[in-house]
């Protein structure tokens, strides 16, 4: 068997690697491609600019690497193991295929997380092969990061991550058939920020022709308003010292743009009620333009109604931030002022509270922990499933304790949706021996409905519909988000 492999692209010739799928069943092998540029390096003139298709290439272009990242240094915030790689070409596409000379395999493209202005589409947790073990063709995707991507500039065009997004989901339909897959079987799934992508673009009208479903995980939503992202944008080209203009602000270095970016978005315990309320400062812009309005406006309008949709969370994505000295602090605190600051009102207290008896029975610190994440991810989920009105959506909750936490927290379920709990830094979040029937529960799941539209379960019908709860055992429960329901 050789080594490498080669795809003829629309700009050029690439080589990628073979390498073997694990799990012992399907495809024996998978080609990687790694590092394919979809856009010419967002530097110089065309750093705050939309992207630019990358121009053709003589010859074979070795894809056998990682491409360089947007992120840069140590955002200390990842639970992922998310590289970064130096160089300017960070706009970039990753491909894995069972079999390039196949045709009409269906596709999954995944777009990663980090709160918009961190992440790393060159995770190991995020390699296909195991999907191409399956016989789904993946495409990992970059895209710019915080200010380069999200920051408002006077006269540069909006949502520049977003336009990312977009033109690699272009380079998808150009270019994935030869590959193997089938450019009219396109999923698209992200998690955490990257599940807040996938939702943004199942809103946005222009999206809807460059994929066919939707899988968000722990989807958080940007949907900044423009005068915010304005204002933020003005405070730190002053801070910079500079014109909130391109040709200002391409003067300001990339470490220090970034360093002013951190300060100008810092948030501290007593801004938890503006980020719950607010949203993260820096993600995609309801800009009137390419967002022409907030996403679950444009789902209540009905735009990718014609899309199936499976959107879930795990049960406790933020209670870590309230452990150790926090967890200490949290006991001298009256129940009364922590509901306060997380803005549950007075008059949805007690219907909150023995809704979520098993939680406040393990202490403040957890209680925090679980409106916390009620409030900025677990409404979330019946809440779009309203908004969609009858569209064909399935919901699911991702309940297993991790045995490093003894909850589930934020990012725990990504390796089990990839099957890859055989890879690096997997025991700091799930502890040692996570079960492989679980993943063999959420990945079948997420192939099935990638390759027949279908994950497995009843679909959501209003409170009657039931929700996939992923634990030991998985199960299906109906009305399982119903802890949330004072809250919506």
């Amino acid at each position: 068997m050789t080594e490498y492999v080669e795809v003829q692209t629309a700009a050029g010739r690439v080589r990628g690697r073979w390498r073997p799928t694990t799990g012992g069943r399907g495809a024996p092998r998978s080609a990687a491609f790694l590092g394919i540029p979809f856009a010419e390096p967002p530097i110089g003139g065309l750093r705050f600019q939309a992207p630019v298709p990358k121009a053709p290439w003589e010859g074979v272009r070795d894809a056998l690497e990682f491409g360089a990242t947007a992120q840069r240094g140590d955002p200390g915030v990842t639970l992922i193991p998310e590289p970064r790689v130096e160089g300017d070409s960070t706009l970039n596409v990753n491909v894995f295929t069972p079999d390039p000379t196949a045709s009409g395999l269906p596709v999954l493209v995944w777009i990663h997380g980090g709160g918009y202005f961190a992440g790393s589409p060159a995770s190991p947790w995020y390699d296909g092969r195991n999907f191409n073990r399956d016989g789904v063709v993946t495409v990992s995707i970059s895209y710019r990061l915080g200010f380069d991507g999200f920051g408002w500039i006077e006269d540069a065009p909006s949502n520049r991550g977003v336009r990312d997004w977009l033109l690699a989901l272009e380079w998808v339909q150009q270019n994935i058939a030869a590959f193997g897959g089938d450019p009219g079987r396109v999923t698209i799934a992200g998690q955490s920020a990257g599940g807040g992508a996938v939702l943004t673009l199942l809103g946005m009208e222009q999206a809807q022709r460059l994929f066919h479903g939707v899988y968000a995980i722990s989807g958080a939503l940007g949907d900044v308003s423009a005068s915010r992202a304005e204002k933020l944008g003005r405070a730190l080209a002053a801070s910079a010292g500079v014109a909130a203009t391109v040709v200002g602000l391409s003067t300001v270095s990339e470490d220090r743009l970034l360093a002013l970016q951190k300060k100008a978005t810092e948030l501290g315990p007593s801004s938890m009620t503006t980020m719950i309320e607010e949203g993260l400062p820096l993600g995609p812009v309801v800009d009137g333009d390419l967002i022409v309005r907030p996403t679950r406006e444009s789902l209540r309008a009905g735009v990718g109604a014609d899309k199936p949709l499976v959107l879930g969370a795990t049960d406790d994505e933020f209670t870590m931030a309230f452990a150790g000295k926090a967890a200490k602090a949290l006991r001298w605190v009256p129940q009364s002022v922590l509901l306060n600051r997380f803005g549950v009102p007075k008059s949805i207290r007690a219907e909150y509270l023995a809704a979520n008896a098993d939680v406040v029975r393990l202490g403040k610190a957890r209680l925090a922990g679980r409106v916390l994440t009620d409030r900025m991810f677990r409404t979330t989920v019946p809440g779009i499933a309203a908004d969609r009105g009858d569209a064909t959506t399935w919901l699911y909750r991702f309940s297993w304790p991790s045995g490093r936490f003894g909850f589930a927290e934020h990012c725990l379920d990504v390796p089990f949706f990839f099957d890859c709990l055989d890879g690096t830094a997997m025991e700091d979040l799930a502890g040692p021996n996570p079960p492989q029937e679980l993943a063999d529960d959420v990945h079948g799941s997420a192939v099935a409905f990638i390759t027949t539209g279908d994950p497995g379960w009843g679909r959501h019908d209003r409170d009657a519909g039931v929700v996939r709860v992923y634990g030991r055992p998985t199960r299906d429960v109906a009305d399982a988000y119903a802890s949330v329901r004072a809250l919506l």
